[in-house]
């Protein structure tokens, strides 16, 4: 019997994954709970288990490609049958009906990542068929719309223009016309009000759809719009609702031309969200940096003192991060507008400290969050922050261990670094680096007034704050507040 494995739903707003690896291949016997392939979403990165035992016999999609949840991506063949076929994925083309799905998530974002019925992405009856090989024989209409993942740029107005495709509904269409067809209505609107023609885009959504981000980027570039109208204006930094900071005109993203010797590598799904990410909470927020030398002599001997025990009781290591982080939700307690969000011209003081840390990967960075960190101990903190970065770099963390942050801490100091300016990370108001903890020399002051050089363990503490709800004086007393609990480390472990 045949098994369809499908694009799962890694969260209730996550409506679409890419195909990052398949760990087998066509003709490869699987367990079930094996891990079968990886992907990565708005959210995460993960490895998918097979849903049963059985041979490999069919990939849908190929690596890089971006598939909408619950859309089959591949097919088990329960009773161990060799492969139907090893076609190239590529000729492998989801039916129609899950084309227009995909139409209806970009009219309602949030209900999408459930209208995908299984009913009209599995359009043939394998269970009344006994050959098993039937899906891999049946062939979907013609690939008008092959699942790409491509840089946004503009298309070369001295190429030809595209001929006409057959279209799911049996008429044909140019390509711009599909592309226009597949964007949302917003990215449309947002388009004819900038006076760019969507179908001089490539994008980077399913079928070479342009996406909100996309459009926004492109504006955000100040490269010249390909325009409809010879006489609408450049396009203006104000987007939406997105307020802007500086002048992105000066931010170009213009494609380059590599000479020999260069070598090209396509952004990964996780680097091109993490790059949207910056420069929209660059445009967001007043970024503001203040930064303190903290001395952390007495947390340093403190820690040393219970190192050992401490693992025994605890099963995990005794870091400098913990006594960081509980100092930060008593920071937090005392000063709210620090764990807060802005909505218009209105501030949401959060109820939930939700610290997010974040971990540096191999393949980019991710910041899983631990939930209610105030009600948690030392020991508690140190056992939540081991297990999230542990399962961060296995690729295990589920969606809702990245989301909900309320302030974020992120720690370059295990690089060396001494300290940097940290960007906020959205819809947060504030983030904290915290530099290298070393000895260095420092200049004390003795009860009678006498100054003395000594030896102590020295750290810069760098807050990026956002001045349109935090001012400078605040930050200064969060800060002061966090170095004299650190230093005097008044700490149960």
């Amino acid at each position: 019997m045949a098994t369809e494995v499908v694009m799962p739903q890694m969260g209730e707003s996550i409506a679409e994954g890419t195909i990052t690896k398949w760990l087998k291949k066509v003709g490869d016997k699987v367990e079930r709970d094996e891990p079968l392939f990886e992907i990565s979403t708005d959210k995460v990165d993960a490895e998918i288990p097979s849903p049963a035992a059985g041979t490999l016999t069919e990939i849908k999609y190929k690596e890089g490609e971006t598939v909408e949840v619950n859309t089959v991506v591949a097919v088990l063949d329960g009773d161990g049958a060799k492969p139907a076929s090893a076609a190239p994925p590529v000729a492998e083309e989801p039916a129609a009906p899950v084309e227009t799905t995909q139409a209806k998530e970009q009219e309602t974002p949030a209900p999408a990542a459930t209208q995908a019925p299984k009913a009209e992405a599995q359009p043939q009856p394998q269970s009344v068929e006994p050959p098993r090989p039937a899906p891999v024989e049946i062939k979907p209409p013609p690939a008008a719309h092959k699942t790409e993942v491509k840089p946004l740029h503009r298309r070369d107005a001295a190429a030809p223009a595209p001929s006409a495709q057959p279209r799911g509904d049996g008429t044909s269409g140019s390509a711009e016309d599909l592309r226009r067809t597949k964007s949302s209505p917003l990215v449309r609107k947002i388009a004819e009000e900038h006076g760019i023609d969507i179908g001089q885009l490539e994008g980077t959504g399913m079928s070479g759809r342009v996406t909100k981000n996309d459009i926004l980027s492109f504006i955000e570039s100040g490269a010249p719009a390909p325009q409809r109208m010879a006489t609408q204006p450049s396009a203006a930094p104000q987007v939406a609702s997105q307020p802007s900071i500086g002048a992105p005109g000066t931010q170009q993203t213009t494609v380059l031309k590599p000479i020999e010797g260069d070598r090209v590598e396509q952004m990964s799904v996780m680097r091109k969200k993490i790059a949207d990410h910056m420069i929209a909470s660059r445009r967001t927020s007043a970024h503001v940096t203040t930064v303190y030398e903290i001395d952390m002599s007495r947390v340093a001997k403190l820690r040393d003192e219970n190192r050992k025990a401490f693992q025994e009781r605890t099963g995990t290591k005794l870091t400098f991060m913990p006594f960081i982080f509980k100092a930060v939700t008593d920071a937090i307690r005392k000063f709210p507008i620090f764990n807060s969000q802005v909505s218009g011209d209105q501030i949401i003081y959060k109820r939930d400290i939700n610290l997010g840390m974040a971990v540096a990967l191999d393949w980019g960075l991710i910041v899983p969050v631990i939930k209610r960190a105030d009600d948690l101990s030392i020991s508690g903190l140190a056992r939540a922050a081991n297990d999230l970065a542990d399962r961060a770099r296995t690729k295990q963390l589920k969606p809702d261990e990245v989301a909900g942050g309320t302030f974020t801490i992120t720690n370059p100091g295990v690089f060396g670094g001494l300290f940097g300016t940290p960007i906020i990370n959205q819809p947060q108001v504030a983030i904290l680096g915290v530099g290298k903890i070393e000895k260095r020399a420092k200049v004390l002051t003795t009860p009678d007034g006498e100054d003395y050089i000594a030896i102590r363990h020295l750290a810069y503490f760098a807050l990026s704050f956002d001045h349109r709800i935090i001012d400078g004086a605040d930050a200064e007393k969060f800060l002061a507040y966090l170095k004299e609990h650190l230093e005097s480390a008044k700490f149960a472990i």
